[in-house]
Parts: structure tokens; C-alpha cells; sequence
């Protein structure tokens, strides 16, 4: 990751937001720490503002399927965007042009269809996670740091196995509701695990980061 966990982050996100966060969900901060260090594998934004994502083009004929539109026709003219299968993601600067590209054939699937933000939570989960649009969980994505959490704290009441996980620190139960069964093949448990244990024995010396983004709170 390429923004510390353990010093304030953009828009004032430090170790009181996350000790707010950790209260609110009975999960150890240094858990927190270690999920945000792990799953954010990049910068939650990019240098020019804009959150960072990563455009899924299985999920993206997925979600044309669902709105009604034919994704064959697409997938013969954009297969980079368009296909059946996961892959030909580009370079991580690439990802919001493809974004748009996609968005010229339908904005809403498109959107649904990348993940965001510093824990990478996919759009299509939106009406899940409380929010009244597409649009308008983007916007939250644009916002800061904060709202990032945010997401992350209504996503992790979505899925009934992930916060006895996180607070038992199971971390192959966790990774594998977190992110699938190819966890095993990224090794996102063990990575979880050795920053836990890595946050867990130097939680003293964190920077605490300030008083957390106005405006942020848990629902």
C-alpha cells in the first residue's frame, strides 16, 4: 500500500477515525489496520483526486445482462471491456478510461462494475449498503477517506460471517468472504495476519491522526 495506515491519511482519516470505527463495530483497531493496509492495495486515491478502482468486465456484462441490454454486441466491438471471463484489467492509471468507455454504453452498469475506493468494495453492492443510487455511493467515493469507511463499516455487516471473523481474527474465514475463493492464491489471509500482528504490536506508537473528518459517522 502505498499510503501508511499508521499516519493521517488524506482528509484527516487517522487512528481516531479508526478507534471510532473499532468502538462502533466491536473490532480491534489493529484489525482494522491490517484489513485497510491488505485489501487497499493502492493509494485510495490517485494523484489527481479521483478514488482509485479497479473496472471488472465479467461483472460488467453481468450487470448489462440485468439492466436488459445484450452484452454480446458490445463484447464483439469492446472485448477488453465486455467478456464472460475476468482479465485485460491495464495499468492501474488505465482504470477511469475505461471506466468512461464503458459508461458510453451504459453508465450505471458501468459503474456498478468497479470496485472502489481504499477497500476496493464493488458499486454493484450499493443498494445493499444503504445508499439511495449508484451515483450517489460514487459520490461518497469521491468525497474523502472517511466516507470510504464508511462503506467499508455498512459492508461488513452485509455478509453475517465477516465481523465474527474479523473480531476472532480468523483471517482465512475472512478473506474468503471478503474476497472469494481466490484468496488462497493471493494469500490475503497470511497477508492479514502477519499486518495484524505487525499493527497489534506497535499500537502505542501510532500517530493519532487528529479528530476524525467532520461529518463522518457510522450508520
Amino acid at each position: 500500500m502505498t499510503t501508511s495506515t499508521t499516519s493521517e491519511s488524506r482528509n484527516g482519516v487517522g487512528q481516531t477515525t479508526i478507534d471510532l470505527l473499532s468502538a462502533a463495530l466491536q473490532v480491534d483497531a489493529a484489525a482494522l489496520h491490517a484489513v485497510w493496509s491488505v485489501e487497499s492495495a493502492r493509494a485510495s486515491f490517485q494523484a489527481d483526486g479521483r478514488p482509485t478502482i479497479l473496472f471488472e468486465r465479467h461483472i460488467f456484462w453481468r450487470r448489462l445482462v440485468a439492466y436488459g441490454t445484450d452484452p454480446q454486441i458490445h463484447a464483439a466491438r469492446e472485448p477488453g471491456l465486455v467478456s464472460r471471463a475476468p482479465g485485460e484489467y491495464g495499468s492501474a492509471a488505465s482504470q477511469h478510461a475505461r471506466l468512461a468507455r464503458a459508461e458510453n454504453i451504459h453508465r450505471a452498469a458501468a459503474r456498478e462494475s468497479a470496485s472502489w475506493g481504499a477497500f476496493q468494495i464493488m458499486g454493484f453492492h450499493w443498494r445493499a449498503l444503504g445508499y439511495d443510487s449508484i451515483d450517489t455511493f460514487v459520490d461518497a467515493m469521491y468525497r474523502d477517506e472517511a466516507a470510504h469507511f464508511d462503506a467499508l463499516a455498512r459492508f461488513l455487516r452485509l455478509d453475517p460471517r465477516l465481523l465474527p471473523a474479523l473480531r476472532a481474527q480468523n483471517w482465512s474465514t475472512f478473506a474468503f468472504a471478503y474476497n472469494g475463493p481466490a484468496y488462497r492464491k493471493n494469500r490475503y489471509d497470511e497477508k492479514l495476519a502477519h499486518a495484524y500482528q505487525q499493527f497489534k504490536a506497535t499500537t502505542e506508537s501510532l500517530s493519532s491522526g487528529g479528530a476524525p473528518q467532520q461529518g463522518f459517522k457510522i450508520v
